[in-house]
């Protein structure tokens, strides 16, 4: 994981731009593009350390052909490059952390996060419509019904692999029904989700090509689905009402086959596993923290300013990144220039010293003094502000609803298992004992 320290800096001083080879570049502690610099967790203090000393950081990563790329710490870059989709393309070389074959690149284009104004701005219209909050909203009862049947599963035998059987249900259960997919088939697409967040992890057993083939599973899927609806076919009951309306379109837009197949693939993917990594994350700070849960189990009202605060302490999704596609000046005062890679590092903006009163404290009651809601970035900001931001707080807040009160006296049972990846904050397994009821 970690170079010598002279063969680290004689790579940096191989690869860095001259212009920009500062002291603190000369021996970089940590490579954020490297899925094993996550295993035991996000390497906060390292983006603090970047904070403080070199916000805009050049990180050498060869696997780039650039060479490299900008880690963007603070919070008011991550705005900025978030807010100027036509400074900073998200469809150029895609938002991930990896180059692609010109072929991939097309494909990845097509889906809703790798795409730039005008394609982008059309896609989002028709598909924000559907979730609108009065949408979302009015799966609150289901959502209570399926969060019960969970724990109810669980709740007297004192002990569960808490992933699989709690983190992973509602979201998956919730994602399958709103988009219509068939009982037999929901057991496919959480294997096919967990293989395309998972290709870096050796523990999982699957590869890029694997990733890639899950990937062409869920969109022949979604094709499959859509063809079927659209030419009739009943879906059954309490499932569909996301997919009918983007299908049947809401104001008079709707999406064509190929246009919800693409979007049916990241909602499998986004609306499952960042759920689930934010559920299972949120259980452990608790477990970590008695006194934040007691007080949640004293007053279940601050459940909604728990969620948000376990959204800004342990975000779901790592990083993304931007092409520059002209010189700009950063609010930081750093310049980046045309064709430069830029990540941004969500976990860092949602530290940030200037917007968060001792923000490597995890505190409940944070939202009573600050905007905690408006100010975490979990959710991203500008143009690409996740669109199921609403549907995660009510799956979020209905879990937990479920899980404080009747999983009491929670402890971990053996050590986390994390995920090996530099794109998902995942948690793999979690063996958890509580007193059973």
């Amino acid at each position: 994981m970690f170079q010598a320290a002279e063969e680290r800096c004689a790579i940096v001083a191989l690869n860095s731009k001259p212009e920009e080879f500062s002291a603190m570049s000369q021996c970089p502690h940590i490579n954020l593009a490297d899925p094993d610099s996550y295993i035991g967790g996000v390497p906060f203090e390292w983006l603090r350390e970047l904070r403080e000393k070199e916000p805009v950081f050049w990180q050498v990563e060869p696997q780039f052909a650039e060479g490299g790329y900008w880690a963007i710490t603070k919070h008011k870059d991550l705005d900025y490059v978030s807010k100027n989709p036509a400074i900073f393309s998200s469809a150029e070389r895609t938002c991930l952390m990896k180059d692609m074959a010109p072929e991939q690149l097309e494909l990845n284009r097509m889906i809703l996060i790798n795409m730039d104004p005008p394609d982008h701005i059309k896609h989002r219209r028709i598909v924000r419509n559907a979730f609108t909050p009065k949408v979302v909203d009015s799966y609150h009862e289901r959502f209570k019904v399926i969060a019960k049947h969970i724990i109810d599963q669980i709740a007297d035998q004192g002990r569960c692999e808490f992933v699989q059987d709690v983190a992973a249900e509602l979201p998956l259960i919730a994602i399958c029904e709103l988009m219509a997919v068939p009982l037999d088939r929901r057991k496919d697409v959480f294997e096919w989700t967990n293989i395309m967040i998972g290709s870096e992890d050796p523990d999982l057993s699957t590869s890029e090509e694997d990733g890639q083939m899950a990937m062409a599973e869920l969109f022949a899927l979604g094709h499959q689905l859509a063809t079927d609806y659209l030419e009739g076919k009943a879906v059954a009951e309490n499932t569909g009402y996301l997919m009918s309306a983007l299908l049947d379109g809401i104001e008079g837009e709707k999406l064509n086959e190929v246009e919800f197949s693409t979007f049916f693939l990241i909602l499998l993917v986004a609306g499952n596993e960042t759920t689930r990594t934010v559920t299972a994350q949120g259980m452990r700070l608790l477990m970590e923290h008695p006194d934040a849960l007691q007080q949640l189990i004293d007053k279940p009202d601050l459940i909604p300013d728990a969620i948000e605060e376990m959204l800004r302490y342990h975000t779901a999704v790592v990083s993304f990144r931007r092409t520059v596609m002209e010189d700009a000046q950063l609010p930081s005062g750093h310049t980046v220039k045309k064709g430069d890679n830029v990540v941004l590092f969500y976990h860092s903006a949602s530290r940030d010293e200037e917007v968060f009163d001792d923000p490597d404290t995890f505190d409940i009651t944070r939202a009573q003094r600050e905007d905690v809601r408006n100010k975490h970035r979990a959710f991203g900001i500008g143009e690409h502000f996740c669109l199921g931001s609403h549907l995660a707080r009510l799956e979020l807040q209905v879990i937990f609803e479920e899980i404080i009160p009747r999983l009491r006296n929670p402890r971990l049972a053996q050590p986390v298992s994390w995920l090996r990846s530099n794109f998902i904050n995942g948690i793999k397994e979690m063996h958890i004992e509580f007193d059973a009821n």
